[in-house]
């Protein structure tokens, strides 16, 4: 890649990985720039961060969405492009047991609000998007729009715990209940399933008899703001390629997985 990586961040909260990575931009660890951040609430504190840095912000009110949608449901206006049928067919964020109402309204509430995203991304060039600490899981809907090539995804996020354990929002949580010994963070490429892409990198850091869960965390975000940027630098050099590989199934036969490649 010979220019700069431009890079698209979408945030819910404090947005401290947002900071390292617009650190690493601007001291050169990432040879790349951030076009844009967007958030799902106006009080996203990575937005303020963003605007010190003169980086343009938007907002996209999930909230006022889904309470639009649960108003008048019938009444409710799905995104051009949108097919129920379709996006059913393809996520994997729900299995059988799930209320076939709850999983319509997600996926239908959630098209309408990254509509939204894809109207705002449209402003700015961008070759990557990542989450940073974005607490909404995107469906097919947007992943679709963006995702062209698939040895190449272009949809980043980072989890706080070692990948394929404890998926989900809490991961440090989750890591500390359990009575994990080690504890860690994975940066992922996005699928159609929860915190299921492929796993491009992992820090790990041990858990001491004694931590908190506040102890747990600072150790993880520590080594997410080294682990994060270190990811996207890799996407910028274009040394990450997912490829399909086929592994032996528990019981008998074979399956193929998606994993990245580092060139």
């Amino acid at each position: 890649m010979g220019g700069k990586l431009k890079i698209g961040a979408l945030v819910s909260g404090g947005g401290s990985n947002l900071q390292s990575i617009i650190d690493a931009c601007e001291s050169g660890t990432i040879h790349g720039e951030v076009a844009f951040a967007g958030a799902d609430n106006p009080a996203a504190g990575g937005l303020l961060r963003a605007q010190k840095h003169g980086i343009p912000t938007f907002v996209v009110g999930y909230a006022e969405i889904i309470k639009k949608y649960k108003d008048d449901p019938l009444g409710f206006q799905s995104p051009d492009g949108f097919d129920l049928r379709e996006t059913l067919g393809r996520q994997s964020l729900f299995g059988q047991g799930h209320d076939p109402r709850k999983i319509k309204a997600f996926l239908i509430t959630r098209a309408a609000a990254e509509s939204l995203l894809l109207a705002h991304m449209r402003a700015f060039s961008f070759d990557l998007l990542v989450l940073a600490g974005f607490m909404r899981k995107l469906s097919p809907y947007i992943i679709d729009n963006l995702d062209k090539d698939p040895t190449r995804p272009c949809i980043m996020n980072i989890h706080p715990a070692l990948l394929p354990a404890f998926p989900g929002t809490d991961g440090y949580g989750d890591t500390l209940r359990y009575g994990c010994k080690v504890g860690g963070c994975t940066v992922h490429f996005v699928d159609y399933g929860e915190d299921s892409g492929p796993i491009i990198g992992q820090r790990a850091f041990a858990i001491e008899p004694d931590d908190t869960l506040e102890n747990v965390k600072a150790k993880g975000l520590k080594l997410e703001w080294e682990l994060y940027p270190a990811c996207i630098q890799l996407y910028a050099q274009n040394r990450l390629k997912v490829t399909e590989e086929t592994f032996s199934r528990h019981g008998g036969g074979t399956a193929t997985r998606r994993v990245v490649k580092i060139k």
